[in-house]
């Protein structure tokens, strides 16, 4: 009876492991950030898939933010959080996506300047199932297709793996996208990997380090925000600078209006070299 109750108590245990688990899917993102050049560039991006929803990033974003974690430790401790273990890591794409089970919208999260925004959206993805199949990697995949965002998509799912989702808003096919590109060939998304992780962090180090949750506001708001940074990028960092009293001196060679200017040339020459976005109607970043 004991042995018994032993079988039952590690299968138990087992079963509530597995289905606190999630998985992660690695998709290699190849895109061209510049519309008007030829040159493509790579990004690693994780698809995290549990029982109930899935959050969608850049692997970047969850290093960076493995860092963060480590440095709001230390300031607990000392007082004062060190930037500098964040060194110049950066992710391009900052924006995550969420989706919660049943499918029914997106929940889409990124920072404009130095503030996070979110909104709720219906991507309305009518899919064209085709009879056409391959192997892609070790994947028995069919062939479909969607237009989305401006651009006609093909995307390319696999039953072998039985989620309706995939990478950034694409979802509603049965099985999961193992491989999705637009006609043009500005972006690709396609599966490298996978692999057990214990649960989905959904809540960023970084935020936090920032004071910020992303506050809820519509689709059509969040692109009027991006567009009015894009013409002021720094309008938000000079406001804050108002704040500092005019007496205040950091040493005789530091001019804040240079500095100023120089970042803002550097911020406008960034932004107008990646000027090719995912979604070309009601465009993100």
């Amino acid at each position: 009876m004991k042995k018994v109750l032993q079988v039952i108590l590690i299968t138990t245990v087992a079963l509530l492991n597995a289905q606190n688990s999630a998985n992660r899917f690695f998709y290699e993102l190849t895109y061209k950030p510049n519309k008007d050049s030829a040159k493509l560039e790579k990004e690693m991006m994780v698809l995290d898939i549990d029982q109930s929803k899935s959050l969608y990033q850049s692997y970047e974003n969850i290093q960076i933010d493995s860092i963060a974690n480590v440095v709001i430790k230390e300031a607990s401790n000392t007082g004062f959080p060190d930037f500098k273990r964040m060194g110049n890591r950066r992710a391009r794409f900052t924006h995550q996506i969420s989706k919660s089970y049943p499918i029914r919208e997106v929940l889409y999260k990124d920072r404009i300047a130095i503030d996070y925004y979110s909104y709720r959206e219906d991507p309305s993805l009518i899919w064209k199932i085709s009879d056409e199949k391959q192997k892609i990697r070790t994947y028995n995949a069919q062939k479909a297709t969607v237009d989305f965002g401006g651009r006609k998509w093909i995307a390319w799912f696999t039953t072998d793996i039985p989620f309706p989702d995939g990478p950034y808003k694409f979802y509603g096919l049965p099985g999961l996208i193992v491989k999705v590109s637009d006609e043009a060939g500005n972006y690709s998304w396609e599966l490298k990997g996978n692999r057990k992780i214990d649960h989905i962090a959904e809540a960023s180090a970084v935020e936090g380090l920032m004071n910020q949750t992303g506050l809820l506001i519509t689709k059509e708001k969040f692109t009027e925000k991006y567009d009015q940074y894009k013409k002021d990028p720094l309008a938000g960092i000079r406001q804050m600078m108002e704040q500092i009293p005019s007496d205040v001196k950091i040493s005789d060679d530091f001019s804040l209006t240079k500095e100023m200017r120089d970042a803002e040339k550097q911020m406008k020459e960034h932004i107008a070299q990646n000027n090719n976005s995912i979604e070309l109607t009601g465009r993100n970043k």
